[in-house]
């Protein structure tokens, strides 16, 4: 039996990048996935044998109709991978208030959402697997430490950091058998990345290639992250290898935050 046999994830943010990834590592491993996107997540969904709805993670009731839909459709929930999130860089001079918010939406309140609403559908069946539900927020090494260029993006990540601890301790305190943790990437090979490397070397007045290059520098190992080492992460806590981890940050960043 796979690792996760029996199982229903719901990926958000799953269509592409480390949504999809993590979807292709849990269908991988026996679960059944629901792909949400705000685009169009069929593709995913397809390839890893699972379900795709439209979901703005910003809206309570695409929230609701998504856990519904998932039950609906696979018959519970027990992993939740709060992925979905937005990503620029640009100096606080030039970022306005709304952008500031827009950011804080989509990063911070669809995770709080993504907690509200799955914490009790998880529960309703978590005493099933000897680990539990699981959550899995998608913070960043920029929840960790701070940057230049990324106000609203450390920010946002580092309440996610925080969100889930908090999330952690009270799902142990009421008994709920959901553990919550997060993952902090470093810089990852992702279409999010490519815009990144655009704004820095036009502002460089660098090429792509020798701005790909500088970012791997700043990783101990010599090279940025590919998909496959976050999705692995999320992997490991979505299942009982992890029964004992909750309120953990489990950092894949090649060293860069070790520095």
């Amino acid at each position: 039996m796979t690792k996760l046999e029996g199982r229903v994830a719901l990926v958000t943010g799953g269509a592409r990048g480390l949504g999809a990834a993590a979807a292709r590592a849990l269908a991988g491993e026996g679960a059944k996935v629901v792909v949400s996107d705000i685009g169009d997540g069929t593709e995913t969904a397809s390839a890893v044998g699972g379900a795709y709805i439209k979901h703005d993670v910003t809206s309570e009731s695409d929230w609701v109709a998504t856990i519904d839909f998932t039950k609906t459709t696979f018959g519970g929930l027990d992993i939740l991978v709060n992925n979905a999130g937005i990503f620029w860089v640009r100096p606080i001079s030039m970022t306005t208030l709304e952008a500031f918010r827009q950011m804080q939406q989509v990063n911070v309140e669809g995770v709080f959402l993504g907690l509200k609403h799955g914490i009790p559908a998880i529960a309703e069946r978590a005493q099933k697997w000897d680990g539990g539900g699981s959550i899995v927020n998608i913070s960043s090494v920029a929840g960790l430490a701070g940057s230049s260029n990324t106000l609203a993006y450390n920010a946002s990540k580092g309440a996610v950091r925080l969100m889930t601890k908090g999330a952690a301790i009270e799902c142990a305190e009421l008994k709920l058998k959901v553990r919550v943790n997060s993952v902090h990437p470093g810089i990852i090979d992702t279409p999010m990345m490519d815009g990144a490397v655009n704004f820095l070397s036009n502002a460089a007045g660098t090429d792509v290639a020798a701005e790909k290059a500088r970012m791997a520098k700043r990783h101990p190992l010599g090279r940025v992250g590919r998909d496959t080492d976050v999705a692995n992460a999320v992997l490991f806590l979505a299942s009982d290898a992890a029964a004992f981890m909750t309120g953990s940050e489990v950092v894949v960043d090649g060293g860069m935050t070790a520095t």
